[in-house]
């Protein structure tokens, strides 16, 4: 049977990439999920994993060819091969050391009994995560399918669940670890516990066996301390073309993979910096000196690492700021009619849909409503070119205990109350869990911000690239207000509209607050479509 490899889904705007490098030749064997190759966009690059398990057949496009979305990169033969057979001697050879390695040598002849409990796909132009942390110590009883580890990417953190049940006789990538789709995290023993108890000297210290060379608490898959590398660790094929292509040495890219290894991404960063004068191509690097502290304080200090999702945050919003023509206007909303609304129908809401009536509906529909009258905020910047979305996938920002994400409710214009009302409170539970996908957080094309839920009476929300407008929602607050020639306390919203000024002129941004604020004031307007 033959099984197609074609090329993933690029990302948003992006229809063709380059095949960068092959992994595999005609007639090696694969795994399921092994990269095959790697593709390069204007904007990623993309690593493509083995449909199935099986023989490389034939590699349909080479290296420098470019090739479209799902078009035909090479076919696999699945089950046994010829080309499999061909490599049973080197597999039983890779196999003998890794034996040694969990085992100490003692159960050789019990490979079948280990299972390898390997980094998931972690999703689209994502290429490496970090250990954040292991639920299980060497040693304990897992059941099938429950978590081993949690690990973090620059975009969501992924459990990785036992592939079976069994002892953890090893764990090859420590917490802090920077590991690579597909690699290597721990083994299982299928067996009895006291099986793996034998593994475990093995995989901590040396008893005079092969692993006597490795310091201890090192493995293959350790990160390096800052500033310095393995002298056997390849940089990524991207890399090396990207600094070939762009006249960069290897010394301006400071490596953010494995053991230092320098990816695309680096190579990038240390360009951009290079451009705007920083001191340090890495993008996580100090842009000044840290200010003298005192011993004493030192001594008071605490250091934590940043996570790879707050160094992401950092660099998306740093980046709208200095690419983005950005500009904020405010207005205000009384909230009486849309909350004496609410009121009314919230128990007949919640009865009938299973799902309660918040606020996030009406703002959603009202900013959908005045989106259509404004297409521009709902548009974005490609290269000289302006593109319309005729359809609105509204990101919704949510504070997590990791960082902000924006799951995107898609087609909200096309959407009932109840079915924004159950779509948010599915993403924002699960991001809260941080249970998202990549997919849940891409393609918005407008994002709502809710700071008054933690107290916020006015802000200037960033843009979310590409995104040409952001809406910030703040506190309802008591406010004496002029009224017919009376003054009357009213419940009051200060809203913020901060948007991309190259493609959004003042007047547009004002005309989209003042229609989201007639909707708010008079919600019938949003079924009379006024």
């Amino acid at each position: 049977m033959t099984t197609e490899v074609r090329v993933p889904t690029l990302g948003e705007s992006v229809s063709e990439a380059t095949v960068a490098t092959w992994f595999k030749k005609p007639g090696d064997s694969v795994e399921v999920d092994e990269m095959l190759c790697e593709l390069e966009t204007d904007k990623v690059t993309v690593e493509v994993p083995s449909p199935a398990a099986g023989t490389l057949d034939e590699i349909v496009a080479g290296e420098g060819e470019t090739v479209g979305v799902d078009a035909l990169l090479a076919n696999i033969s699945e089950g046994a091969s010829e080309g499999k057979a061909d490599k049973g001697s080197k597999e039983t050879e890779e196999a003998a050391p890794k034996e040694v390695a969990g085992s100490g040598g003692d159960q050789g002849d019990a490979q079948g009994d280990k299972v390898d409990v390997m980094v998931p796909t972690l999703g689209e132009s994502v290429s490496e995560a970090t250990v954040s942390t292991w639920f299980k110590k060497v040693g304990d009883s897992v059941e099938a399918d429950e978590t081993l580890c949690e690990l973090e990417t620059d975009k969501v953190s992924v459990e990785v669940p036992a592939p079976a049940a069994g002892t953890l006789a090893e764990i090859i990538a420590e917490e802090g670890t920077t590991v690579e789709a597909n690699g290597h995290l721990a083994v299982i023993a299928k067996g009895s516990a006291g099986e793996a108890g034998a593994s475990k000297p093995a995989a901590g210290k040396s008893d005079g066996g092969d692993e006597a060379a490795a310091p201890k608490g090192e493995t293959q898959y350790s990160t390096p301390e800052a500033g310095k590398g393995r002298a056997d660790v390849e940089d990524a094929p991207s890399a090396k073309k990207a600094m070939a292509e762009k006249g960069v040495s290897r010394d301006q890219v400071r490596g953010s993979g494995r053991d230092g290894r320098a990816m695309k991404s680096d190579v990038d960063a240390a360009i951009a910096a290079a451009k705007s004068g920083a001191a340090s191509p890495a993008p996580e690097t100090k842009q000044a000196p840290r200010a003298p502290v005192a011993a004493e304080d030192e001594a008071r200090e605490e250091r934590v690492k940043m996570t790879r999702l707050r160094q992401t945050i950092a660099r998306r919003l740093k980046d709208a700021q200095n690419n983005a023509a950005m500009l904020t206007t405010y207005n205000e909303v009384d909230m009486t009619e849309t909350m004496a609304l609410r009121s009314q129908y919230k128990d007949l809401f919640e009865k009938k849909h299973g799902v309660r009536l918040g606020f996030m509906s009406f703002f959603t529909k009202a900013c959908c409503h005045a989106l259509k009258e404004v297409p521009e905020v709902n548009a974005e910047i490609d290269g000289t070119d302006i593109v319309y979305k005729n359809f609105v996938h509204m990101g919704i920002a949510a504070g997590t205990p990791q960082g902000l994400v924006v799951p995107v409710i898609r087609d909200a214009d096309s959407k009932s109350f109840a079915e924004i009302e159950a779509d948010i409170a599915d993403k924002g539970k699960r991001a809260r869990d941080g249970k998202l996908s990549m997919a849940e957080m891409q393609g918005g094309t407008f994002t709502i911000s809710n700071g008054g839920v933690y107290g916020s009476l006015m802000s200037s929300p960033i843009l979310n690239p590409p995104q040409s407008g952001i809406l910030g929602m703040h506190k309802i607050q008591d406010r004496p207000m002029v009224i017919n020639g009376e003054i009357k306390i009213r419940p009051m919203m200060y809203l913020a509209l901060s948007y991309d000024h190259r493609i959004v002129d003042g007047k547009g941004a004002v005309t989209f607050l003042v229609r989201v604020k007639e909707a708010l004031e008079d919600p019938r307007r949003l079924l009379m479509d006024l």
